[in-house]
């Protein structure tokens, strides 16, 4: 399977490892030097490939989708601060008719414990004495906050807690009200991904936690992505993927 790669920095390089281990080939890819905007995704330069792959940065991503839809190729995004532009996304895969897989997180494991934590919030619904609130810790150089993924799981918690009803992710400078959810975030070294949920009452504190160890986990999940998106069409998440497998 051909794929193109358009990564810039560590996880673009962690998807280029990981396809080359798996039998993937990467017939093109694009960084910061050669795609600046999208400018440099043709559709003469993508004639071999079958889906592209991108973790660029969320002021590039929808740039890249749009060139990729116009060129008529599949793709999977790991980028994230771009889910705003959710409508104009959709309204390219319907117009070009690709196919496109999108995740806040395309580990494995995380997608797993996006489960854990529903079934949890759906356990703890019915009893009010117990709060809950979303940490998350990253490396100092990661462009959005919160992480996407800790926005997806506000999101898992907010469905399933009906008390919830808002997310509260900045900085709280006095009492929290009791229908917000707290997501707070942590820039530090050379943090891969932390993501904790708590869950808490005057009688006990019960934390579930999900710590990446490395990059690997989002890039292999990453190209299974690609290998089940090859081919169909529409909008589709890496529960999608994970469910239909």
């Amino acid at each position: 399977m051909n794929i193109a790669l358009i990564g810039y920095g560590n996880m673009g390089k962690e998807v280029e490892q990981a396809a080359r281990s798996r039998g993937f080939t990467i017939a093109k890819t694009f960084t910061l030097e050669n795609n600046l905007r999208g400018i440099g995704i043709t559709p003469g330069i993508l004639d071999e490939v079958d889906v592209c792959i991108d973790f660029s940065v969320p002021s590039a991503v929808v740039n890249n989708i749009a060139t990729v839809a116009a060129c008529g190729k599949n793709i999977v995004v790991g980028t994230t601060g771009w889910y705003d532009k959710m409508e104009e996304v959709k309204q390219l895969v319907t117009k070009y008719k690709i196919g496109l897989v999108y995740s806040p997180n395309f580990s494995l494991g995380m997608n797993i414990f996006y489960h854990i934590v529903k079934s949890a919030a759906s356990a703890f619904d019915p009893f009010d004495v117990y709060d809950v609130a979303v940490q998350e810790i990253h490396h100092r150089k990661k462009s959005d906050s919160p992480s996407g993924t800790a926005l997806a799981l506000s999101q898992i918690i907010l469905r399933q807690i009906r008390r919830k009803k808002e997310v509260l992710h900045e900085t709280a400078h006095g009492e929290i009200k009791p229908e917000q959810l707290q997501v707070t975030s942590t820039r530090v070294g050379n943090v891969v991904g932390t993501h904790s949920v708590v869950f808490d009452s005057e009688a006990d504190s019960i934390e579930l936690k999900h710590v990446a160890k490395n990059r690997r986990g989002f890039a292999f999940g990453a190209l299974i992505a690609a290998e089940w998106i090859k081919g169909k069409h529409g909008l589709y998440t890496m529960n999608d993927v994970l469910s239909n497998h």
